[in-house]
Protein backbone atom coordinates (compact mmCIF):
# COMPACT_ATOMS: atom_id res chain seq x y z
CA UNK A 1 0.00 0.00 0.00
CA UNK A 2 2.88 2.31 0.67
CA UNK A 3 4.19 1.94 -2.72
CA UNK A 4 0.76 2.66 -4.25
CA UNK A 5 0.78 5.59 -2.12
CA UNK A 6 3.85 7.01 -3.06
CA UNK A 7 2.84 6.75 -7.14
CA UNK A 8 -0.39 8.31 -6.45
CA UNK A 9 1.25 10.97 -4.76
CA UNK A 10 3.49 11.64 -7.84
CA UNK A 11 0.31 11.30 -10.46
CA UNK A 12 -1.65 13.69 -8.43
CA UNK A 13 1.29 16.02 -8.70
CA UNK A 14 1.04 15.94 -12.57
CA UNK A 15 -2.76 16.73 -12.67
CA UNK A 16 -4.34 13.66 -12.61
CA UNK A 17 -6.70 12.44 -10.07
CA UNK A 18 -5.95 8.80 -8.78
CA UNK A 19 -8.36 6.43 -6.16
CA UNK A 20 -7.21 2.69 -4.74
CA UNK A 21 -9.27 0.00 -3.18
CA UNK A 22 -7.72 -1.19 -0.17
CA UNK A 23 -8.66 -3.80 2.47
CA UNK A 24 -6.16 -2.33 4.97
CA UNK A 25 -8.24 0.60 6.05
CA UNK A 26 -6.01 0.53 9.57
CA UNK A 27 -2.47 0.97 7.49
CA UNK A 28 -4.02 3.49 4.95
CA UNK A 29 -5.02 5.98 7.21
CA UNK A 30 -1.38 6.45 8.19
CA UNK A 31 0.06 6.40 4.20
CA UNK A 32 -2.77 8.97 3.34
CA UNK A 33 -3.59 8.29 -0.35
CA UNK A 34 -5.31 10.80 -1.85
CA UNK A 35 -8.32 8.94 -2.18
CA UNK A 36 -9.18 5.60 -1.38
CA UNK A 37 -12.11 2.87 -0.62
CA UNK A 38 -11.77 0.73 1.92
CA UNK A 39 -13.72 -2.71 0.91
CA UNK A 40 -14.49 -5.10 3.38
CA UNK A 41 -13.27 -8.21 1.41
CA UNK A 42 -10.43 -10.56 2.19
CA UNK A 43 -6.72 -9.64 0.39
CA UNK A 44 -6.42 -10.92 -3.01
CA UNK A 45 -10.44 -10.22 -3.44
CA UNK A 46 -11.08 -6.65 -3.67
CA UNK A 47 -13.80 -6.77 -5.44
CA UNK A 48 -15.61 -9.43 -3.84
CA UNK A 49 -16.52 -12.55 -4.33
CA UNK A 50 -15.62 -14.30 -7.56
CA UNK A 51 -18.61 -14.13 -10.08
CA UNK A 52 -20.46 -11.40 -8.80
CA UNK A 53 -20.60 -8.70 -11.25
CA UNK A 54 -23.11 -6.96 -9.83
CA UNK A 55 -21.00 -6.47 -6.42
CA UNK A 56 -18.35 -6.07 -8.51
CA UNK A 57 -19.95 -3.01 -10.30
CA UNK A 58 -20.58 -1.73 -7.64
CA UNK A 59 -17.30 -1.81 -5.69
CA UNK A 60 -15.99 0.48 -8.71
CA UNK A 61 -19.00 2.80 -9.19
CA UNK A 62 -17.96 3.68 -5.84
CA UNK A 63 -13.94 3.82 -6.64
CA UNK A 64 -14.92 5.85 -9.78
CA UNK A 65 -16.98 8.06 -7.77
CA UNK A 66 -13.94 9.18 -5.02
CA UNK A 67 -12.04 10.32 -8.54
CA UNK A 68 -14.46 13.51 -8.45
CA UNK A 69 -13.44 14.55 -4.55
CA UNK A 70 -11.34 17.52 -3.76
CA UNK A 71 -11.46 17.23 -0.22
CA UNK A 72 -8.09 14.82 -0.06
CA UNK A 73 -7.14 12.80 1.83
CA UNK A 74 -10.61 11.26 1.81
CA UNK A 75 -10.47 7.55 2.97
CA UNK A 76 -14.38 6.07 2.48
CA UNK A 77 -16.02 2.71 2.74
CA UNK A 78 -17.95 0.90 0.71
CA UNK A 79 -21.49 0.86 1.13
CA UNK A 80 -22.55 -2.19 -0.09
Amino acid sequence: MQTVGLAQEIIEARGIPTASITMLAKITEKIRPPRALAVPYPLGFPLGEANNPELQTEVLRQLLALLERDDVPVLEEFRG
